[in-house]
């Protein structure tokens, strides 16, 4: 056998078996990823706390009202808290209530936990029932990216409700899907993944809710490093917040939120 076909079988094994090789790694990341993927979904998860009040007002009686109603998912309940003055609802409203500009918060919530994007619509003409509200807040995101949800799909339906709500009269302030790769509950390189959509999810929200005419608050950007270096920022199930890190949250949400209340006082 000559030197140059020697050589040429030689590169043939060796492609062989790099790409056995390849396919091996893949098959087994593709289990690595199946097992953890299993075992997020059937671990014990915080449920929503029966005893949360989801309507309830804040401040002085003779503040300018001010009505404040959260929409989403998780997040816009408090799952992960047992007290409503730990919800990011409740943080937020104490916020508003005792700031510079003092107001007289009416707040509710008609935020369903397991929510994704789809289920906005009927959220929204929940929300649009009775007193228009002033501000609405949208948490959501989570569960479309933690299913892998097309982002541009999930972001459609944000947009499409936060329009609704501005066409109503309604000031909207969205925080995005909050960083994933923060979580706890899911081991690498789940994790990871996870983490990846997130951030694919917030950006195509950040453009759909802006060209709806809402404000942005990119949760993921503005709390995610906290998130990360604290293990209590998130409750005993390692996947919700807890009262620090709905805390967190509230504090990067009420600069736009105050914003929002001035514009709808304005009107």
């Amino acid at each position: 056998m000559s030197e140059r076909n020697t050589r040429a079988e030689l590169a043939a094994r060796m492609g062989r078996v790099a790409a056995l090789s390849l396919l091996a790694g893949t098959v087994g990341g593709a289990a690595v990823l199946a097992g953890e993927a299993f075992v997020a979904r059937t671990r014990r998860y915080a449920e929503p706390e029966l005893g949360l009040a989801l309507r309830a007002t804040v401040g002085r009686t003779d503040a300018p009202p001010l009505r404040l109603v959260l929409l989403g998912d998780s997040a816009a309940l408090g799952v992960g808290v047992q007290q409503f003055g730990e919800t990011v609802g409740g943080q937020l409203a104490h916020l508003l209530a005792e700031g510079p500009n003092g107001r007289r918060v009416h707040l509710s919530s008609v935020g369903v936990s397991g929510s994704r994007s789809t289920d906005l619509a009927t959220q929204v003409a929940r929300a649009l029932l009775g007193s228009r509200p002033d501000v609405a807040v949208i948490l959501i995101g989570a569960n479309d990216a933690t299913t892998l949800r097309r982002p541009s799909d999930a972001a459609a339906y944000l947009g499409g409700a936060v329009r609704r709500l501005c066409d109503a009269g309604v000031e909207v302030v969205v925080g995005t899907c909050p960083d994933l790769g923060a979580v706890r509950a899911v081991a690498p390189p789940l994790r990871q993944v996870i983490g990846w959509s997130g951030r694919r999810t917030a950006r195509a929200q950040t453009v759909a809710v802006l060209e709806a005419g809402g404000t942005v608050v990119d949760l993921a950007t503005e709390t995610g490093a906290v998130f990360r270096a604290d293990a209590g920022t998130l409750c005993h199930d390692g996947y919700h917040p807890s009262a620090d890190g709905y805390r967190v949250w509230a504090h990067a949400l009420l600069p736009a939120v105050a914003a929002a209340a001035a514009v709808a006082s304005s009107r």
